[in-house]
């Protein structure tokens, strides 16, 4: 504590030293200019040497060090007032500076003007911010991350690069007619105010009326070809990150939330192509308005020029500031609303838990409080907006006061006509907003490249199983080797599910496989779908890695029909022939009979045709296992997975599908049931624990062992 006040009032004291010094030289400077020899400029730098080492002498007497920040505020206050004496004169011939420049006015001037430069500096260039990993990065790096991204979008648009092009020629227009509109208003008024002359009243008038339809001819056209262009690269977007989602692995779907999923491709998509190609029509614009409204405003008063410029630096400052902290709310504000819309979908989803065990109250306060941190976010968002409108407000309203004054004197010494400061006035009000839009858009377009990032990690990602595979093999016999597998989740993947698991599936014969919950046995039929990456061992297929298959080949001769099937909104027809472009109507009936689900299928009033409803809810779940057998069947599979396929059948249709399976002598298939007597019939049993296989053999085999599977026959007895 005693060091840090001692510190401080070392920087006092070195404050209040280097004031006093400098007032003193500025002062000396003024009375000595009379009567030195040297030139104007000379005398300007030669003070500003003197001033700069002074200052720089105090700081090392007091402080003993000059840091960085230090350094370029006195070297900026020095050298202020030399630069800008060589600028006037350089680019006026006169000086601007005589006797009573130096005074305390111009001193304090000078002071603002340097710190004010440091701030800025320190600003842009300097601040570090922390990104959402929480790793310190520079305003700078972020931004160019982000200009990548840009030019990665843009890239994308190639194919709307007509409709784009066109937009920038009616943009063109627009400004460009636009910009003389504020010009002939002046003049109008000039004509009226002097001596009226109604040739030059009248051609004026119209010339502002054809550049008035003009901007608004070309304005009314590019947004219509804008948001063509913008339409389509939404569809084209959502398309390519739809088809980057289904080619995911199963792992990614169980880390990811579906809100987040769903807020991708239903936000974020469109966010991408609508702030982006808006941002580039309005920052081009805007570009073209602001170079064009200086040229002209150069022309009408140079000093007035140089005054409005003033106004830039404090405007891009205030707006970094702003970009720099909004850009991190809205990121914020992006992953809470993916989080209140995860929620959503799981009450939805399990809408029937939600009522069954009575906690619609718990799900609403949940909600809640995700809506409410995100309202707070957005709190932050609208406050941090209202500092900025008022800081920007403000800074134009002090312009304005300071450049009607000066205005008025300049319309007083005859250098300028009523007509001209009524153009440049509009001039400058425009002038305003395009810098403040400038900067704004800048700022905002890197924001929204945000979501564009977000959309590039699903659109980049790559799925952890390999689904590069080329075999197609002619013939199949359906030969299965699980070799010394050892698997463990990617939720989980400290806790093994399989270890060191070996089990034959040999061709043409039923394989049973039983145990307790949890011990593994899904874990099997996921791993033989290619659903997941074993970390050791092998999964064979006619004596080939499944890796190896092509991935639309490998999943027709392997077909699955789980305990809780998934149907999709359509036709009993669609659901059946599901993924198969050709599939006539004489097979679907075939593996709707093998499947014991012809005949109530029959028995509904439009057949085939009728709708099963979003996740086949039109029909009872015994009809949904049927239609999903159905939809195994007509694929004429080498390879059969029957994942607890009977559990919800009546005795009758379950019999008869057993005796149909078992007349297929060219499948190879894996019985998956709790039901032991089920697999009583099946040419092999293997009984799972602890993730291996413990026995193995026929049902009389392992009947006689009395081991683990006497165990479960006599508890299910």
């Amino acid at each position: 504590m005693a060091g840090r006040t001692a510190a401080a009032s070392r920087g006092a004291a070195a404050l209040l030293v280097a004031v006093c010094l400098d007032l003193s030289l500025c002062y000396a400077a003024g009375l000595v200019e009379t009567r030195s020899p040297l030139g104007h400029l000379a005398r300007a730098w030669a003070h500003a040497a003197l001033r700069c080492s002074a200052l720089t002498a105090v700081a090392l007497l007091f402080l003993g060090h000059l840091d960085p920040v230090l350094t370029r505020v006195v070297a900026a206050h020095g050298l202020l007032p030399a630069v800008f004496e060589t600028g006037s004169h350089a680019l006026y011939g006169e000086d601007s500076a005589r006797g009573s420049s130096l005074d305390a006015r111009r001193w304090l001037t000078c002071a603002a003007a340097s710190l004010a430069a440091a701030l800025f500096w320190e600003v842009i260039v300097r601040v570090t911010v922390r990104d959402t990993e929480g790793d310190a990065v520079t305003v700078r790096e972020r931004k160019q991350k982000a200009r990548v991204l840009l030019v990665r979008v843009l890239r994308m648009f190639r194919p709307e690069y007509p409709l784009l092009l066109g937009g920038l020629a009616m943009l063109t227009m627009a400004a460009s007619c636009e910009m003389f509109i504020p010009f002939y208003t002046g003049r109008v008024i000039d004509i009226v105010a002097a001596r009226y002359r109604p040739d030059e009243f009248f051609s004026a008038l119209l010339l502002l009326g054809l550049f008035s339809l003009g901007s608004s001819l070309g304005a009314g056209g590019r947004g219509g070809v804008l948001m063509c262009a913008i339409s389509s690269f939404t569809c084209r977007m959502k398309i390519k990150l739809f088809e980057a989602l289904t080619r995911q692995d199963i792992g990614f779907f169980e880390t990811t939330k579906t809100g987040e999923i769903t807020s991708r491709l239903s936000r974020d998509t469109p966010l991408v192509g609508r702030a982006v190609c808006l941002n580039v029509n309005v920052l081009l614009r805007t570009s073209v308005m602001t170079l064009g409204a200086l040229g002209l405003m150069a022309g009408l008063s140079w000093r007035l020029s140089l005054l409005v410029l003033m106004e830039a630096p404090i405007i891009v400052l205030i707006q970094n500031l702003h970009d720099t902290r909004n850009q991190r709310l809205s990121l914020a504000v992006q992953d809470s609303t993916a989080r209140a819309a995860d929620v959503v979908n799981e009450v939805v989803s399990g809408i029937r838990a939600v009522r069954s065990f009575n906690t619609e109250k718990h799900e609403a306060r949940r909600y809640d409080d995700r809506l409410m941190d995100t309202h707070v976010l957005k709190a932050r968002q609208s406050s941090l907006k209202a500092v900025y409108l008022l800081a920007r407000r403000l800074t134009g309203l002090a312009m304005k006061v300071i450049m009607l004054y000066y205005s008025r004197l300049l319309i007083q010494s005859g250098q300028m006509t009523t007509g001209n400061l009524v153009s440049f006035l509009l001039y400058q009000s425009d002038l305003g907003d395009n810098f403040r839009t400038l900067t704004f858009i800048f700022g905002d377009m890197l924001n929204s490249v945000g979501a564009a990032g977000k959309v590039f990690e699903y659109l980049d990602r790559k799925p952890e199983v390999c689904m590069e595979g080329t075999l197609k093999p002619d013939q199949l016999t359906g030969h299965v080797i699980f070799h010394k597998l050892n698997f463990a989740y990617p939720t989980s993947p400290n806790k093994a599910v399989l270890q060191d698991f070996s089990l034959e599936l040999k061709a043409g014969q039923m394989t049973a496989l039983v145990g307790r919950s949890g011990e593994g046995k899904s874990t099997c039929v996921s791993l033989l779908q290619r659903f997941y990456e074993q970390q050791h061992g092998d999964v064979l297929l006619d004596g080939r890695p499944l890796a190896s298959y092509d991935h639309r080949f490998l999943h027709q001769k392997v077909a699955v029909v789980s305990q809780e099937p998934e149907l999709f909104s359509g036709s009993i027809r669609d659901n059946i022939a599901y993924g198969l472009a050709e599939c006539s109507l004489e097979e679907i009936q075939e593996a709707a009979r093998k499947a014991d689900a012809h005949d109530f299928i029959m028995r509904l009033e439009e057949g085939y045709d009728a709708e099963v409803g979003e996740g086949g809810g039109h029909l009872t779940k015994s009809g949904r296992q049927q239609i999903a057998l159905a939809r195994a069947l007509v694929r004429q599979p080498r390879v059969l997975i029957l994942d607890e396929v009977t559990s919800s059948l009546d005795t009758d249709s379950e019999k008869k599908i057993l005796q149909t399976l078992a007349g297929c002598p060219t499948q190879t298939r894996l019985l998956v049931s709790h039901k032991l007597k089920n697999v009583e019939a099946a040419d092999q049993i293997a009984v799972m624990e602890d993730g291996r296989i413990r026995e193995r053999g026929t049902h009389r085999e392992l009947m006689q062992l009395q081991g683990s599977y006497y165990k479960l026959w006599s508890d299910t007895r």
